[in-house]
C-alpha cells in the first residue's frame, strides 16, 4: 500500500429519495446547522468531490439510520431493506471508489440478522453501520447478539457508532457541539465497554468492531484500569484483537494513544464527514501523523491499509 494513498472510513451519506430527520430529533440550538447538513448528506456529487480532486482515494459510506428515525430512534424495517439497496447501486456505480456499510438496526433481533445476510451475501456490502445504543439498550444486548454473530461468523467489520443519548444530550447542549459531542462520545464509549465487561468478544471470537475516536475515553478507561476487567484475557488483549479507532479529530496526542494502546493496524483514517469535518483532510490527516511520530509503514496503514484490510480491496 502506498504511503500517500487515503480511504477515509467515516463518511455519511443520505440518498435523496430518503428525508433525514436530524433537524428535529437534535437540540434546536443545533438545527440550523442540520439543515444545511441535510443538503450536503443527500449530494452525491459532493461525497464524489474529494476523491475526483485527489485528496482522497476512496470512502467508506454509511447511512444513519439514527438520522432518519422517529422520535423514538426507530425506522421502519422496509426503509432499512430499501437504504441498503441504495447503497449497493452506488458502491457499483463507483467501483473502487465507494465502499458501502450496510444499514442495520441491531435491535431488531433475528430479523435484522437475516438484513445483514442478505446485505453481504447478496449485495455485496462491506460492513454493517449500528447504533452504539437503543433507549436503555447497549450493543451487548440480547436484541443485537444475532446481528453481531451474523457478523462474525461472514467476517465483516461492525461500525458501532454514536447516537444522542436522552436526556444525557439535552443536558450537554447547552455547552455547544463540543456538550454535544462529549455526550455522543459518552455512549460511544459506553458501548466499547459493555462488548468487552458483557463477553460478547469473548463468546464471538470472530467479531470486528470500529469506534469512533469519541470512544477513546472508553478506550483510555478500559486500558488505564484494566486490572478492574472481568475479562480473563484481559482489555488490552481483546481490545487488540477485535477493536479498530478512527482519527476523526485529527488530533496527534489521542491518535499516538490510540496507537500506543491498540497498535498502528487499530487505527483508521476516519473524518466524520461532512458532520464534523468537511472538505480536503488529506494535509491534515499527514500532519497529524508526523506529528505523533508515527513510523512511515504505519502511516500507510492508518492513511489506508487498514481500512482496505478490514472492508476488502
Amino acid at each position: 500500500m502506498a504511503a500517500d494513498f487515503v480511504v477515509d472510513f467515516h463518511n455519511h451519506h443520505i440518498p435523496q429519495r430518503f428525508e433525514s430527520t436530524a433537524a428535529r430529533t437534535f437540540p434546536p440550538s443545533q438545527q440550523a446547522r442540520w439543515l444545511d447538513l441535510n443538503r450536503k448528506l443527500a449530494d452525491e456529487d459532493l461525497l464524489l468531490q474529494d476523491i475526483r480532486n485527489g485528496d482522497l482515494d476512496a470512502r467508506v459510506v454509511n447511512t444513519p439510520a439514527a438520522l432518519l428515525a422517529d422520535a423514538d430512534g426507530h425506522l421502519a424495517h422496509g426503509t432499512i431493506v430499501e437504504i441498503n439497496d441504495e447503497l449497493a447501486e452506488l458502491a457499483g456505480r463507483h467501483s473502487g471508489r465507494i465502499r458501502a456499510l450496510a444499514t442495520i438496526d441491531a435491535y431488531d433481533g433475528d430479523r435484522a440478522a437475516r438484513e445483514v445476510e442478505r446485505a453481504i451475501k447478496h449485495l455485496k456490502l462491506t460492513g454493517l453501520f449500528v447504533d452504539s445504543a437503543r433507549g436503555d439498550l447497549l450493543i451487548d444486548a440480547p436484541q443485537a447478539r444475532p446481528t453481531l454473530q451474523v457478523a462474525a461468523e461472514l467476517g465483516v467489520p461492525v461500525f458501532v457508532h454514536p447516537v444522542n443519548p436522552q436526556p444525557f444530550t439535552d443536558q450537554m447542549s447547552r455547552y455547544g457541539r463540543l456538550g454535544v459531542l462529549f455526550a455522543r462520545g459518552t455512549v460511544n464509549s459506553a458501548a466499547l465497554i459493555a462488548l468487552l465487561e458483557g463477553g460478547v468478544f469473548t463468546q464471538l471470537p470472530g467479531l470486528k468492531v470500529v469506534v469512533t475516536a469519541l470512544a477513546f475515553g472508553g478506550l483510555a478507561m478500559a486500558s488505564g484500569f484494566a486490572h478492574h476487567s472481568i475479562l480473563s484475557e484481559g482489555t488490552i488483549a481483546a481490545m487488540r484483537k477485535h477493536v479498530w479507532i478512527d482519527t476523526m479529530g485529527f488530533d496527534p496526542a489521542q491518535i499516538r494513544a490510540s496507537i500506543d494502546i491498540l497498535g498502528a493496524d487499530r487505527v483508521l483514517a476516519g473524518s466524520d464527514w461532512p458532520i464534523v469535518n468537511e472538505g480536503p483532510i488529506r494535509e491534515r490527516l499527514f500532519a497529524a501523523l508526523q506529528t505523533a511520530d508515527v513510523a512511515e509503514a504505519d502511516r500507510a496503514l492508518i492513511t489506508g491499509g487498514n481500512a482496505l484490510a478490514l472492508v476488502g480491496h
